[in-house]
């Protein structure tokens, strides 16, 4: 076919089911199919291969595609509760509803309303977080490692930060606690071995240029074997002896036990309270909020008020302030915990439901799958906390042809599915199935063909209804 064959845009766009379509979106969704249309022309391939069932019909599916949002709900079938790229932990329903009550309208995020002059941006979060971990001040910016960083400029800008080596971590991206030293302006002082550093030997790092103490939270690697690690308390006495204050990335944020196994975890394995490392007599406590807390993104600065408010007033902390709807879901999220009902938060649930409610609700997903079956596998719970320590419970197993294939499907569906693809089959673990996803989990299986009794679910759509 000639090039001179290809349809103008307008004339596309005069079809009537392009006609509904928003002008803008139906014209951007022409233009770019018309172009791949002339692309395969030149490269000798035929319209009806490029779009077999027509140029409007493309033009239909593409403006479809356009008008999707490229942030959108996903369905986490996958076992890991804190998944970093699903956005770690989904919101508490409170947290959520907070988030849509503020974002409808104006809100006071720095306005006192009784005596109607400015006010502070953390009024909501700032009383909840001293309550729940006992720290003198607290504030909170827009994620962990913002936190950290704002601490170490603040605080031990053109001094020396000594630091075990074997807390030298990277996080994924570039976070390097030696660049993130480094950035806040700090030099870095190794001390000790890779695998055992001891009291001792941050004692002989300390010069006349030390600014602080500072202990890393591992995050997503443990060492094991013939190691050791600083004793805390005596790392505080030590800075107590020089004037130094002991800072602690503590990464995941814990504010209340967990039940069940991870309770139970030690060592390596196990996450320490933020109550208690600051009851421990750290200075200042870093954490995140979307992890462990279960809440939104965001870092927390929490301990003694002279190094709090010196982070308050520092410049750079206008610069990592957090907005007015992460602000709403924060203070929702420890609203809930203040109110002691914690065991609600989904991340929370997923990491302590017992093998027992996740067997039920193994078996009842299988039963509703033909050919599908409960089997034991293992999970982690992700972002960075208890690394290594394996989440054991049922799973459900669908053995399929070409799992890679549907497990694409199942992401580019709606609702989004993420799976896990194992032994030529996909997983579906019901730890992170949040209450009444099961529903359109089936309904998704059922849309890529997998037999189910999901049957009588409609989950055809119109290539050409609209952006809904």
């Amino acid at each position: 076919m000639p090039l001179r064959a290809l349809p103008s845009i307008s004339s596309l766009l005069a079809d009537p089911r392009l006609a509904a379509l928003p002008h803008a979106l139906a014209v951007r969704a022409a233009r770019e199919v018309v172009a791949l249309a002339r692309a395969a022309l030149l490269e000798g391939r035929s319209l009806e291969e490029h779009a077999p069932a027509g140029l409007v019909e493309a033009t239909c599916a593409r403006a479809n595609e356009l008008a999707r949002p490229q942030l959108r709900r996903v369905i986490n079938t996958t076992g890991i509760p804190i998944h970093t790229n699903l956005g770690r932990a989904p919101l508490h329903p409170d947290a959520a509803r907070a988030v849509a009550e503020v974002a409808a309208g104006y809100c006071n995020v720095e306005m006192d309303l009784e005596g109607g002059r400015r006010g502070g941006r953390l009024a909501g979060v700032e009383g909840l977080l001293r309550e729940l971990t006992g720290a003198e001040a607290a504030i909170a910016v827009n994620n962990g490692a913002a936190a950290l960083l704002l601490a170490l400029t603040a605080l031990t800008r053109d001094g020396e930060v000594i630091v075990s080596r074997g807390e030298l971590v990277e996080i994924g991206g570039s976070f390097r606690v030696p660049e993130v030293v480094s950035a806040g302006g700090a030099r870095l002082v190794e001390v000790g071995a890779t695998n055992r550093t001891r009291v001792a030997d941050f004692r002989a790092g300390i010069s006349p240029r030390t600014a602080a103490l500072l202990r890393v939270h591992p995050s997503n690697f443990r060492m094991l074997g013939f190691t050791e690690r600083p004793d805390r308390a005596g790392l505080v006495a030590l800075a107590a002896e020089h004037g130094l204050p002991v800072i602690e990335d503590l990464g995941s944020g814990l504010l209340r036990d967990l039940p069940g196994a991870l309770a139970e975890a030690d060592g390596a394995d196990g996450e320490m309270l933020v109550s208690a490392v600051l009851a421990q007599g750290v200075d200042l406590v870093c954490f995140s909020g979307d992890k462990l807390l279960g809440g939104p993104q965001a870092g927390i600065l929490a301990g003694r008020a002279s190094l709090v408010d010196a982070c308050r007033r520092h410049p750079l902390y206008r610069a990592l302030r957090l907005d007015k709807l992460v602000l709403a879901a924060l203070e929702g999220t420890l609203q809930v915990y203040a109110e002691g009902r914690e065991a609600e938060i989904p991340v929370r649930a997923a990491l302590s439901a017992s093998v027992e409610e996740l067997t039920r609700r193994a078996h009842r997903l299988a039963d509703r799958i033909a050919g599908a079956r409960v089997e034991q596998d293992e999970a982690f719970s992700g972002g960075g906390a208890y690394p290594g320590l394996a989440l054991a419970g049922p799973v459900v197993f669908v053995p399929v042809s070409g799992p890679e294939r549907l497990a694409r499907a199942l992401r580019l569906g709606e609702p989004a599915v993420v799976a896990r693809v194992a032994r030529d089959g996909l997983v579906l673990d019901p730890r992170t199935l949040l209450p009444g996803e099961e529903a359109l989990l089936l309904q998704a299986l059922a849309a890529v063909g997998l037999e189910s009794r999901a049957a009588g679910l409609d989950t055809r759509a119109d290539a050409c209804a609209g952006p809904r």
